[in-house]
C-alpha cells in the first residue's frame, strides 16, 4: 500500500460550458503520468473519487470527468434500486460524440499536471466501456477496463452504431496497451463475448492482456458493494495496474 498522500479538488474542464471534474494529485512531489478515470453508471461516486486519490497516493494524477453533466451535473447515485434506475437513465442518455469529447477534454486537463508521463484512460463497467469507447478515437498510452460491458455485442445506445471492439482498428492506432479484468460470471457480458473481443483484438494487432477471475462477477472491485465485492481477484486487478501504470507511463 501506498504510503504517499494526496490533495483533491473538482475542476472545469475548459473554458465555457462543458463537464466539471474530480482531480487528485500527489502531494509534494511531480506526478510520473496522468489517468483519466471512468465510474460505474451511478456517477461520480465517493468510491470513484476514492480511486483517483488512490491513484494521485501512488504518483498519478487522476481525474473522473462528469459525463453527466449535461442531464444530472456531478450526479452521485445510491446503489439502491432508485439509484440503480437513475443511473440507468443518465446512462441510456448518453452520445458517443459528447462522450469522446468529454473524455478528449478530461485527458487535456489532466495531463497539464501529469509531470510529462505518459497518459491513460481507466474504467469501470460503464467507465470500462467507456475507456475502451475512448481508445477508438483518443490516443492513449495505456487503456484499462475492468469489467466494461458492451464492447461487442452492444446493448446499450453508448454502443451504437458500433461497438468499440467492433472498431479495433481504430483502437490498435490510439492505443498503447489495453488491460482488461473480467469476472466469468458477469452478467453484464457473456464469458463468450469476452472471449471474442480478444479475438478481435488479437487479429487488429492490438497489444493486450485479458485476465479473468473464475467464480467471480460483476462488480468485483467496488468494496462499497458487498454483494458483488471480491476481495481477492479486487487486489489482483489493482496490483497489476499499478504495474501497468508504471510500465506504461513512463516518462518520454
Amino acid at each position: 500500500m501506498s504510503d504517499g498522500t494526496a490533495s483533491a479538488r473538482w475542476i472545469s474542464l475548459g473554458e465555457g460550458e462543458g463537464p466539471d471534474g474530480y482531480l487528485a494529485l500527489p502531494e509534494g512531489r511531480t506526478a510520473r503520468g496522468s489517468v483519466v478515470v471512468a465510474g460505474e453508471f451511478f456517477g461520480v461516486t465517493a468510491h470513484l473519487r476514492g480511486i483517483c486519490e488512490r491513484l494521485a497516493a501512488e504518483g498519478y494524477a487522476a481525474l473522473a470527468p462528469d459525463f453527466y453533466w449535461r442531464h444530472a451535473p456531478r450526479g452521485d447515485f445510491g446503489y439502491d434500486e432508485e439509484g440503480r434506475a437513475a443511473g440507468r437513465r443518465q446512462m441510456t442518455a448518453l452520445r458517443r460524440e459528447e462522450v469522446l469529447a468529454d473524455l478528449a477534454s478530461a485527458r487535456a486537463a489532466v495531463r497539464e499536471f501529469g509531470g510529462g508521463g505518459g497518459t491513460a484512460a481507466l474504467g469501470f463497467s460503464l467507465g470500462g466501456h467507456i475507456a475502451v469507447l475512448g481508445a477508438t478515437a483518443v490516443p492513449f498510452d495505456l487503456v484499462v477496463s475492468y469489467y466494461g460491458g458492451w464492447l461487442l455485442d452492444g446493448g446499450i445506445p453508448l454502443a451504437d452504431p458500433e461497438p468499440p471492439v467492433a472498431r479495433s482498428s481504430a483502437i490498435a492506432a490510439h492505443t498503447g496497451f489495453l488491460l482488461g479484468f473480467f469476472g466469468a460470471d458477469d452478467f453484464v457480458m457473456s464469458l463468450d463475448e469476452w472471449h471474442r473481443v480478444g479475438e478481435h483484438l488479437h487479429a487488429a494487432g492490438v497489444p493486450h492482456e485479458q485476465v479473468t477471475y473464475p467464480g467471480v462477477g460483476h462488480g468485483f472491485f467496488n468494496d462499497e458493494r458487498p454483494d458483488t465485492y471480491d476481495e481477492k481477484a479486487a487486489t489482483d486487478a489493482w496490483q497489476r495496474t499499478l504495474a501497468a501504470l508504471s510500465r506504461h507511463l513512463r516518462h518520454g
